[in-house]
């Protein structure tokens, strides 16, 4: 899948940001311990770590941050959804393909 790959130039520094190419409240690209690592879909039907998610997300009408934040507490893992800086410019954009695996199961029972 192709992603985007933003520089941001912040007060702190510069950080980068694996992105969808288009933002979506039902996808999102999840990081553990910084490092992106995950890919979530919730309409991916195919996948059992994505019915599970949209239950969890579509189903419940709740935040897919919120799920993901709960999700890292309960299995005691660093997981989160980065976002652009409130305070930033964007310095650079380039796209690139990356195949990031469904969250585990055994983190979503």
């Amino acid at each position: 899948m192709t992603f985007k790959l933003t520089t941001y130039k912040t007060l702190k520094g510069t950080k980068k940001i694996l992105e969808l190419k288009k933002r979506k409240k039902t996808e999102a690209v999840i990081y553990k311990d910084d490092k992106p690592s995950y890919y979530v879909n919730c309409f991916d039907l195919q996948t059992e770590s994505n019915v599970i998610m949209n239950s969890l997300v579509l189903s419940q009408q709740r935040c897919i941050h919120e799920v993901v934040k709960e999700i890292g507490k309960k299995n005691n893992v660093n997981l989160s959804i980065q976002e652009a800086p409130f305070l930033a410019f964007e310095k650079s954009v380039e796209y690139t393909d990356m195949e990031l695996p469904p969250l585990p199961e055994s983190w979503l029972n």
